[in-house]
């Protein structure tokens, strides 16, 4: 049978390949359920093409133009969080395609779960914000999750088969993103247009700021531990320009198995959604003779502090993961909206560190409160920046 699909963020970059993979394979696959927050041509061309039972708009604004223009297809179109959040809760639903961007993925992941869905990840701040307790509604409701991010996917591939064997260590690989060898005055100078060109891989432009000042590499350094049940101790970074080795896992032996291939964000989200099984594909493949030389390098987290803070954040543990969220997002978008610069990024997220409420054993509803603290207080510092600038 048909494994049948939500995704979760669908006019997205990883929902847009998702749904690619799924074209690519119509025997094994069938789309069920689509939603979006703001993009409303695309989810409509989207729902046209692939005719799911349901789409939802998280922006009901635009209800009546997603009504409108599907009111000849047997689809039935909802709006509002409420909606988003409870679709996943669909009975006709096998597989959850979690594609949002930021802290709005959490809840949606959380009512899957509880829905016994297994769930494809690509949302890494659902793991960063709440881990533990994304784990313990897993275990309580018998749930999958596969990691779709390249890193976490090239772990979990190294440890099919290894089970019983010990984890000494994970080096979770990283590009270095477009400013790699920058100095501090360098970066002082920097523009969201140079941030936005990711020299390896194509992704929207939260995720490719956050590559650019290795935020991205935080978090996933953060998830994980929650994923593969690690110590900070065991989790390593290390700058790979070339974008082959996705990741390396050494053993209590000292072996170590790493899993290489292009930049290609189709092959995790294959993985993940027909796991354990590997389809055919026609991605390109890689050949050695067009890499003679694969290198490796420490990260300068002098330079880009946000991995440092992220490193910090995991071992505070408690809420600080979510706080160092809540401030990364906002000062992502004002760095996009060119109210903040660069290096302003790091210094306002130390900053909201310090000064937000930490709670050391938070449940799901202090993490509600604490995500809202720390976007306000955030977007406070932001206004306070933005009128020293004028």
């Amino acid at each position: 049978m048909k494994k049948r699909i939500a995704i979760l963020g669908s006019t997205g970059s990883i929902g847009t390949q998702t749904l690619e993979v799924i074209a690519q394979n119509p025997d094994s696959f069938e789309v069920e359920v689509l939603t979006a927050n703001n993009n409303i041509e695309l989810l409509i061309e989207q729902a046209r093409l692939f005719r799911p039972n349901v789409v939802v708009i998280s922006n009901s604004c635009h209800y009546d133009q997603l009504q409108e223009a599907l009111k000849d297809e047997p689809i039935k179109v909802y709006a509002g969080r409420e909606a988003l959040q409870q679709v996943v809760e669909m009975d006709t639903i096998d597989l959850v395609v979690t594609a949002m961007v930021g802290y709005s993925g959490l809840i949606p992941t959380c009512n899957a779960i509880k829905a016994g869905k297994h769930i494809a990840l690509a949302n890494k701040e659902t793991m960063v914000v709440a881990g533990e307790i994304i784990n313990r509604l897993a275990i309580e409701h018998r749930v999958n999750i596969y990691p779709v991010d390249s890193e976490h996917s090239a772990i979990f591939q190294c440890l099919v088969g290894e089970y019983n064997n010990e984890i000494e260590k994970i080096y979770l690989t990283a590009s270095g993103g477009p400013f790699k060898g920058f100095s501090m005055e360098q970066l002082a100078n920097v523009t969201k247009a140079d941030a936005l060109k990711h020299p390896n891989w194509d992704m929207g432009a939260k995720i490719t700021i956050d590559s650019a000042s290795l935020m991205n590499k935080g978090f996933e350094v953060i998830e994980a531990k929650w994923l593969f049940g690690l110590k900070p101790e065991q989790i390593d970074v290390i700058v790979h320009p070339q974008s082959i080795v996705h990741s390396i896992v050494q053993f209590r032996d000292g072996s170590m198995k790493a899993q290489m291939g292009l930049p290609d964000m189709k092959l995790p989200i294959q993985y993940a959604l027909n796991f354990p099984d590997r389809l055919p594909s026609t991605f390109k493949r890689f050949n050695f003779l067009d890499y003679p030389k694969l290198t490796f390098e420490q990260p300068n987290t002098k330079n880009f502090r946000n991995l440092a803070l992220a490193f910090e954040a995991l071992n505070q543990g408690g809420n600080m993961p979510c706080i160092l969220n809540a401030a990364n997002e906002v000062v992502v978008q004002a760095f996009l909206n060119d109210r903040i610069t660069f290096l302003q990024m790091p210094e306002i997220i130390e900053q909201i560190m310090e000064k937000a409420s930490y709670l050391k054993n938070p449940n799901l509803e202090d993490y509600i409160q604490t995500d809202r603290e720390a976007r306000i207080l955030t977007a406070n510092r932001v206004k306070e920046l933005a009128k020293q600038k004028i």
